[in-house]
């Protein structure tokens, strides 16, 4: 199953990925839109069953790299509301943060999952409700666009196995660095806590392992650095790079 999130922007462009029978998820519409094609697209999404969301001007500034930016935007993967088996068969990165103790930068790390264009994340965190709201907040709402899981390591490792994807940590040691291994594959890439690392009994349940070198004496990356090297390299391999900024 073809999970592979990316943005669409304007009508010509998503009108052309649902001539296509392409997974459209969400359309973001401006309050006030000029353009007068932006009406039948949005009765045809509705018509299919598309969420709609209207979203105001300073959040497409935000959104949009285009200039000007532009007045409808779509989201093309897997519902942000999937399953977490779901997910799990189809392809693309799912990252597993495991022990993280700040919701601050579990929303970091949720943003970084999303701007790569990861399948989704899962969380193994002792939040509450607050610190779960906290790190959806920090992470400028990617919970809108992705799917987040908040469900254990231990419980998330064996149904990705099931799923027949690679379950391989990331950590300071390990096999291979992350451009000497294949990403392109259906990955579980499972991140560690700021202080701690990843558990031992979640480190027993991989596979692999990937190595994020470091030169300096500070001994770790923070969580979201760490995953940006690697998200950043499985870009690379995909192609991913090669796209146009309001086309990824």
């Amino acid at each position: 199953m073809n999970l592979t999130r990316r943005r669409l922007a304007g009508v010509g462009a998503i009108s052309a990925a649902l001539d296509a029978g392409e997974s459209v998820q969400l359309l973001l519409v401006a309050e006030r839109p000029a353009d007068t094609g932006i009406a039948p697209l949005v009765a045809r999404a509705r018509a299919s069953g598309i969420e709609v969301r209207v979203t105001s001007e300073r959040a497409f500034l935000r959104l949009s790299t285009s200039h000007p930016p532009a007045e409808v935007l779509g989201l093309v993967g897997p519902s942000p509301g999937s399953s977490l088996e779901t997910i799990l068969t189809g392809d693309g990165l799912v990252w597993q943060l495991s022990g993280l103790g700040y919701p601050g930068n579990t929303g970091f790390a949720i943003r970084t999952a999303e701007v790569s264009g990861a399948a989704g994340i899962v969380i193994d965190s002792d939040f509450d409700h607050v610190g779960r709201r906290e790190a959806v907040r920090a992470s400028m709402r990617a919970d809108h666009f992705i799917p987040v899981f908040w469900e254990t390591a231990l419980e998330a490792i064996p149904k990705a196995q099931h799923a027949g994807r690679a379950v391989w940590a990331v950590e300071d040691v390990g096999d291979a660095a992350p451009w000497e291994v294949d990403l392109t594959q259906p990955l579980l890439l499972v991140v560690g806590g700021e202080r701690h690392g990843i558990p031992a009994t979640v480190i027993e349940r991989c596979d692999a392992s990937i190595r994020i070198p470091m030169r300096g004496f500070v001994p770790s990356y923070n969580v979201q650095a760490a995953m940006a090297i690697v998200a950043g390299e499985h870009l690379r391999q995909t192609g991913a790079t090669d796209a146009a900024p309001d086309g990824r």
